[in-house]
C-alpha cells in the first residue's frame, strides 16, 4: 500500500512538472504571435506611408559609436526616417534613444545625420530618456504629445514597437528599415522573442518610465528639446 501510495504521488508530481513545463513554452509563444498578428497589419512600406500627414517619424535609437557615428542598424533607420518625413508620412522627426549619460549619447547623433541630410533642425525632437521600446512609446504619448505616429525600426523589432504603442492609445503605422543583413541576427531574435513577452506585461501594467518630465508638444519647435545649438 505504502509503494503504491508513492507512486501515486511521484505520478502526480511529475505531470504537474509536465503541465507547468508546457505552460512556460506555450505561454512566451502565444504571446509572440499575438504581438505580431496584432501589430502586422498596420505595417506598412514606405510607399503606403508617404502622404499619412502623422504627427511625427518616431526613429527608435540604437549604438552609436564614441566619435558620434552611427551603427549601420541605426543608420538605416534614420535614413529610412529622414526619407519619410520628406514624402509626408509625418511633420516632424522624433529621435528617441538613451542618452542618458553624458559619454554616450545616441539622439544628437540621429540628430545631426537628420540635419546632415537636409531636414531642418526646428523639426527634428530629441527624446534624451527613450531607454527602451516601452518608455520610448509612453513618453511619446505623454511628453511630446503625439497622437498619431510612424515608427521606423527594424523588422525583427517593429512588431513590438508598434504594439506597444498602440496598447498605449497611439494611431501607430511602422515601417521596416532592413536594406541590409546585419550581424547577431539569431542573437536578436532571440532578445526579441523575449523582449515581446515583457512589454506584453508592461502594455498591460503600464508603469511610467524613468523620466517624464514637462510636456514638449511635437506640434512646437523641436528646439525645446535641444540640449545643444543646431
Amino acid at each position: 500500500m505504502k509503494m503504491a501510495a508513492k507512486n501515486k504521488k511521484l505520478k502526480i508530481i511529475v505531470i504537474v512538472t509536465c503541465v507547468l513545463l508546457a505552460i512556460a513554452i506555450i505561454t512566451p509563444c502565444v504571446i509572440n504571435a499575438i504581438v505580431i498578428k496584432s501589430a502586422d497589419k498596420y505595417i506598412l512600406t514606405p510607399e503606403q506611408a508617404a502622404g499619412l500627414d502623422a504627427d511625427c517619424v518616431l526613429v527608435l535609437g540604437a549604438k552609436v559609436y564614441s566619435d558620434g557615428r552611427l551603427s549601420h542598424m541605426l543608420e538605416d533607420r534614420m535614413s529610412f526616417g529622414v526619407d519619410l518625413y520628406k514624402t509626408g508620412a509625418g511633420k516632424k522627426i522624433l529621435a528617441s534613444g538613451d542618452h542618458g549619460q553624458t559619454e554616450y549619447d545616441e539622439v544628437n547623433s540621429m540628430k545631426q545625420y537628420a540635419v546632415d541630410n537636409g531636414v531642418p533642425a526646428e523639426d527634428v525632437f530629441l527624446d534624451h530618456a527613450g531607454f527602451s521600446t516601452y518608455e520610448s512609446m509612453y513618453r511619446a504619448r505623454d511628453v511630446f504629445q503625439v497622437k498619431k505616429v510612424v515608427i521606423v525600426t527594424q523588422g525583427y523589432h517593429l512588431y513590438r514597437a508598434v504594439y506597444n504603442a498602440r496598447a498605449l492609445g497611439l494611431e501607430a503605422y511602422g515601417v521596416a528599415s532592413d536594406p541590409r543583413t546585419y550581424v547577431k541576427e539569431v542573437y536578436n531574435n532571440t532578445r526579441e522573442f523575449l523582449a515581446r513577452v515583457k512589454d506584453f506585461g508592461m502594455c498591460i501594467i503600464q508603469p511610467e518610465p524613468t523620466y517624464l518630465g514637462e510636456a514638449i508638444p511635437i506640434s512646437g519647435s523641436a528646439s525645446e528639446s535641444d540640449d545643444r545649438e543646431y
